[in-house]
């Protein structure tokens, strides 16, 4: 398609919206301990699949 009048193909930048959430890990739980946040994570997830249908 040909036309005499040429368009910017490039529109106006759209920024994602920013988050503000804030927090942390909740208290009683050390960070450094890879093993036991695994433990955690293992122990949802098997919560998640009780209620999978």
């Amino acid at each position: 398609m040909v036309t005499e009048k040429r368009r910017d193909t490039k529109g106006k930048r759209v920024l994602p919206p920013l988050s503000t959430a804030t927090g942390g890990p909740m208290p009683g739980i050390d960070i450094t301990d890879g093993s036991a946040l695994q433990e955690m994570d293992d122990l949802e997830y098997v919560e998640r699949m009780k209620h999978f249908r």
